[in-house]
């Protein structure tokens, strides 16, 4: 069986090496003609690093990031809604860890490298088109960065991993739009000293006035306990244009959302304006769809169910898909087709329902909740006297279910 993998992301190059451990070749074709250590951080949640810890890159991705040891709620004035332990501190197997994406990406690809070899492992292949060929496999059409047709690539399976403006989706679904609802992002690290315990996952504010999420992803990074820290800004506009991926940010864009946000243990503005860049993203996924597998092509990842970057889910569902459709494969050698449609199966349904949970119930669901409860003005006492506990809990504990990464489920 020959199996193309059509982009080199983490979705692709979770497939690439999890096809390897069973004894299935693969090549994977990605557009860009080199790969760089790129983007701001990413938090891979314990069900992420079980995966990755299966594909034998738990130790690189330690060593590499920051693991959690709390995630914490503020509204935006400043105050203390909720904390709770995350990964290990909070009973599982696996930790949480905040890291740089490109470091993620770079530890796969290396991985990749080495266990396939890289005369498959393609760079520079931006896939332009599908075309089965009557229960005979398909052929891939490439072209280079600079417009240059490839030769055709002939494969029995192929595997679309190529993100949420994927080519080979847009094939089956033509006249599909992103959905959009006015929510737009800003990202950037910044070099800024430990922020609380300086393992301590932030959530501030709420997307209809604001909200900052913040996390460190590398440790002592000027030999002076110095972090560099994540952080992402949003807000929700009635009738906002839409940002642009392939547009810097601009800090003057948006600071004025959070120019108050100077509290005793964070300068909210002060960390944006360090940032050393800023990238500006929309608040993007698509509407679930009731079809992934077409013939001998099939959709993984972003490319399948692209959803909202909330909750650190986004990342975590493609290594969950490419577990899934490798162990699929590894049962059904000689006629893939069952593989592919047992794989849609078992993950169309439960990513359909993080991408609507991600738009309506998302984790700052918390922030959502008690703005609500207190008119979105600062609340007099405690938290303990707006909602109980036992209720923030409740709605951290929902999410964690639905996303498929509740303790008692990975215990399971």
């Amino acid at each position: 069986m020959k199996i193309a993998i059509v982009g080199g992301g983490i979705g692709g190059f979770s497939l690439a090496l999890a096809l390897h451990q069973r004894g299935l070749a693969c090549d994977v074709y990605e557009a860009v003609p080199e790969l760089r250590e790129i983007g701001v951080g990413i938090t891979l949640l314990p069900h992420a690093m079980r995966e990755l810890a299966a594909l034998g890159v738990q130790a690189e991705l330690e060593e590499a990031g920051i693991e959690n040891l709390e995630s914490v709620f503020f509204n935006r004035f400043g105050q203390f809604i909720y904390r709770e332990p995350r990964g290990r501190h909070a009973g599982y197997v696996m930790p949480e860890i905040g890291i740089h994406r490109g470091k993620l990406h770079r530890t796969l690809y290396e991985a990749a490298l080495k266990r396939l070899g890289p005369r498959h492992v393609h760079l520079d292949h931006r896939c332009v088109g599908v075309r089965q060929r009557d229960g005979q496999g398909a052929a891939l059409l490439f072209e280079t960065a600079g417009g240059v047709r490839m030769p055709e690539v002939h494969a029995d399976v192929v595997v679309a991993c190529d993100g949420v403006n994927s080519a080979v989706r847009r094939q089956f679904y033509p006249g599909e739009k992103l959905a959009f609802a006015g929510i737009n992002t800003w990202r950037g690290t910044t070099v800024h000293k430990p922020i609380l315990t300086g393992k301590s996952y932030l959530r501030i504010g709420s997307i209809d006035t604001g909200k900052m999420v913040i996390y460190p992803i590398v440790d002592n990074v000027d030999g002076k306990g110095s972090q560099l820290i994540n952080w992402v800004a949003e807000i929700q506009r009635e009738g906002s244009a839409m940002n642009d991926w392939n547009r810097a940010g601009a800090p003057q864009d948006f600071i004025s959302i959070f120019k108050d946000w100077r509290f005793d243990w964070l300068d909210v503005p002060a960390l944006i304006t360090g940032a050393q860049q800023v990238f500006e993203y929309p608040m993007v996924d698509r509407d679930p769809v009731a079809q992934w597998t077409f013939g001998c092509v099939t959709l993984l990842g972003d490319a399948a169910h692209p959803m909202y970057p909330r909750g650190s889910n986004g990342s975590a569902q493609a290594i969950i898909d490419a577990r899934t459709l490798a162990e699929q494969l590894s049962k059904s050698r000689r006629d893939p087709m069952p593989a592919l449609a047992a794989y849609e199966d078992l993950r169309l349904g439960p990513t359909s329902r993080i991408v609507q949970t991600n738009r309506t119930v998302p984790p700052d669901f918390i922030n959502m909740r008690v703005d609500e409860l207190s008119g979105g003005k600062p609340f007099p006492g405690t938290i303990d006297d707006l909602i109980s506990p036992g209720e923030l809990q409740r709605i951290s504990d929902e999410y964690k279910k639905v996303a498929g990464f509740s303790l008692d489920a990975l215990k399971r």
